[in-house]
């Protein structure tokens, strides 16, 4: 199929080569969809395993569960794998799938707009280039974009100030005195490592963190050669690490229950810090789960160094050498690592590139009323032929976040599917059923510890969820198994094409 001015459009155009693109693309591939390319900003995939490279990164997700179940990887040299071995293993599923001449690297996404009348999606990169597609796929994932702070005076600071996720590896911290701001999943893990370099490191917690013990071991050669030789050693491994994460969906859905990993994770921090003041100022006041569980076993005891602090009190502002706290207490500073995540609402990290649905309408407008929504976290009423990966309320606070990534992608291949069974051009969800979807969620979120009072990442700025599913993984793989037929309006070309006429003529 070719417009007008004979440009090739492309049957799916895929944005980002983390997980969801790679997955995407295989998935189409397996279909018998070879039409369809990837646009990637960077110049390798990867994703945030590309883009975050500070010390001790890695996955709180065991490897052989947080990997494409269709590409295994039997040499993991450990339970959690660092981001190394995460890069490397996407580099080589990228090879192993032939998709480098399906990647256009070193380009973006700056804005989208579907034409009603030709049936398709208008893409323009930021190298100028315009693409044309009948559908296209937002891999990007939502942790993407680095959260910046507004710290009075932080413009004004005369040493170095980078964020976790772009890493400075030219600056050595060797002697410093370091200043990390946040305690979240990236710092939980490279505040050990600094602690081992900082002449002194001082860590600004805004709220404490539950930390869970981590089963960190190395795989045996014998190990390894199961994984590699019998698959079905392989298979059911990854079968009980599955059902291991999936078992914490109990305490996530009835909070009482939550008390019990809490007394784990107080046992926790009670054996790995002696001083009884710096254990109170460590030990969170929020239900488990609330806000993301976390995973370390170097964290707590980093702060048992004569070299590491613990301020609780907050920042007043940054001096061009100094920070002041709350208390007005001054803590001389060479170095500011900012530990403060991603921006995770598609309100904010999409702000910046308009995508344009039916009659013109913006996502961003779609969202302003009620945040971020989607049917399954996949598709939105309004925007044709375009589906989101890891999209609102598909998020996982206790499993492998690929689960979902497979269920999507399958899902998406299904839609496309229907399309030509129904001999239509374009779909789009009847907004009746997204609303109905998503009052059933918001409802299903009731009562679980994500209500339970705290601020997190996964709520607005109005205090809506627009991250987590409510529900087991495996009730969201029953939901996105196949496409349903009647939860979707199906347009043709033609009747766009005499609907245009009759509204110019009138």
């Amino acid at each position: 199929m070719t417009s007008q001015n004979s440009q090739h459009v492309y049957q799916v155009l895929i944005v980002g080569s983390g997980f969801s693109g790679l997955c995407m693309a295989i998935q189409l591939q397996k279909s018998g969809i070879d039409d369809f390319k990837i646009i990637e900003k960077a110049n390798k995939v990867g994703g945030t395993w590309r883009e975050n490279t500070y010390p001790g990164a890695a996955c709180d997700v065991q490897s052989h569960l947080y990997s494409l179940s269709f590409a295994p990887n039997p040499s993991w040299s450990k339970v959690f794998s660092g981001w190394q071995e995460i890069q490397s293993y996407l580099e080589q599923v990228q090879e192993d799938s032939a998709l480098v001449d399906k990647i256009q690297f070193n380009n973006e996404m700056v804005s989208a707009s579907f034409n009603e009348v030709l049936g398709l999606w208008q893409v323009r990169l930021k190298g100028g280039e315009s693409l044309q597609a009948r559908h296209v796929v937002l891999g990007t994932g939502p942790l993407h974009m680095p959260k910046m702070p507004s710290i009075k005076g932080l413009e004004d600071f005369k040493g170095e100030v980078f964020h976790s996720a772009n890493w400075r590896h030219d600056i050595d911290l060797q002697g410093k005195n370091v200043v990390s701001i946040g305690t979240g999943g990236s710092a939980v893990q490279y505040v050990p490592e600094v602690a081992k370099q900082a002449k002194r490191l001082t860590v600004f917690q805004r709220s404490a963190a539950w930390l869970m013990p981590r089963n960190e071991r190395s795989y045996t050669r014998l190990e390894k050669w199961l994984f590699k030789h019998i698959p079905l050693w392989r298979k059911s491994y990854r079968s009980f690490l599955y059902l291991m994460n999936e078992a914490r969906f109990i305490p996530m859905k009835f909070p009482m229950l939550a008390k019990v990993a809490q007394g784990i994770s107080r046992w926790h921090l009670y054996r790995q810090v002696p001083d009884p003041t710096l254990r109170a100022q460590l030990l969170p006041s929020y239900t488990m789960g609330c806000k993301r569980i976390l995973i370390s076993n170097e964290y707590f005891p980093a702060f048992n160094r004569s070299n590491v602090a613990l301020n609780t009190s907050g920042i007043a502002q940054v001096n061009e050498h100094s920070v002041t706290d709350q208390q007005g207490n001054q803590v001389p500073v060479d170095v500011i690592v900012l530990g403060t995540g991603f921006e995770a609402d598609p309100r904010v990290f999409l702000k910046d590139i308009p995508i344009r649905g039916l009659d013109g309408k913006l996502l961003l407008d779609a969202w302003q009323d009620r945040g971020a929504q989607a049917f399954l976290g996949v598709s939105v009423a309004g925007f044709p032929n375009f589906y989101q990966m890891v999209g609102p309320n598909s998020g996982l606070g206790h499993n492998t976040v690929v689960f979902m990534i497979e269920c999507q992608a399958r899902y998406i291949v299904s839609a496309l599917k229907a399309l030509n069974k129904q001999k239509a051009q374009y779909l789009t969800v009847k907004p009746e059923v997204q609303k109905a979807f998503n009052l059933r969620l918001q409802k299903q979120l009731q009562g679980t510890v994500w209500q339970t009072g705290c601020s997190s990442w996964y709520q607005d700025t109005d205090g809506h969820n627009f991250t987590i599913w409510p529900g087991s993984t495996l009730s969201y793989y029953w939901h996105t198994r196949k496409l349903v037929v009647q939860n979707y309006q199906w347009h043709d070309v033609k009747e766009q094409v005499l609907s245009k006429k009759v509204s110019a003529q009138n």
